[in-house]
């Protein structure tokens, strides 16, 4: 139950997390990443590549080593010889021991340039995929660094839309709940008409309404005698 507890506590603190970083500040992050990633690779690159160049020199050092311990053992024989051939039986063991010490420090001098030469065919190998590796890591560097600015113009889209649906939702919503919409106030004023209505309506079926009737028509039969009056005093 514990386990379940912390993963699940793991899993909300990560999408907390998401939710809260800045999309502009993430996709800096990779790319300061990838920076740092081919600043890494192009170091050990130039450690192989330095290397490679370092054989070289050692290569032609041991080179010389070894012509010059094959040169010195050949300097020795021939003396060897010379003594012998004088009866310098001294002279003989002298430049032959000699002869045999050149010789073994001729062969060492042989191994150590085999050596040097495989390493330095291995190195050759290294250094190219080095180099390789580089090039390709550049490439992604600028690939992303392409993304980088499609994503923030992505982003700023996005911002730009989230603004205007910001701006349409406060449009759409009402402004204050306490203030009547114009439909609420039709609605009202309709209701009103029709009850003013309803109640002429019921008035003119009551007594009093049809007195009140009479009574206009009266007034108006009166009002046009004294109409016809006026016109005859006029000789209209």
């Amino acid at each position: 139950m514990l386990k379940r507890w912390w993963e699940y506590i793991k899993s909300w603190f990560k999408s907390t997390s998401e939710d809260l970083m800045d999309p502009e500040v993430e996709i800096q992050m990779a790319i300061d990443r990838a920076k740092k990633k081919d600043q890494d690779l192009r170091n050990q690159a130039a450690k192989v590549i330095a290397h490679k160049t370092q054989l070289e020199s050692r290569i032609e050092k041991a080179a010389d080593d070894v012509g010059e311990a094959r040169e010195m053992a050949k300097q020795a024989l021939l003396k060897a010889e010379d003594a012998k051939s004088s009866g310098d039986q001294a002279g003989v063991s002298k430049w032959t021991q000699a002869a045999q010490s050149l010789a073994m420090k001729l062969q060492a001098a042989e191994n150590n340039l085999g050596s040097l030469k495989s390493q330095f065919e291995s190195s050759v190998t290294q250094a190219e995929q080095a180099k390789e590796a580089v090039q390709a890591n550049a490439m992604k560097l600028q690939e992303l660094s392409a993304k980088r600015m499609e994503l923030l113009g992505s982003l700023e889209q996005a911002k730009m839309q989230e603004t205007v649906n910001e701006a349409v939702a406060s449009i759409s919503s009402a402004v204050d709940d306490s203030v009547p919409s114009l439909d609420e106030v039709e609605t009202k004023i309709e209701q009103r008409k029709a009850e003013a209505m309803a109640k002429a309506e019921l008035h003119e079926a009551t007594p009093e309404g049809a007195e009140a009737e009479l009574r206009k028509e009266v007034d108006m039969a009166q009002a046009d005698q004294k109409l016809s009056e006026l016109k005859a005093e006029l000789g209209l």
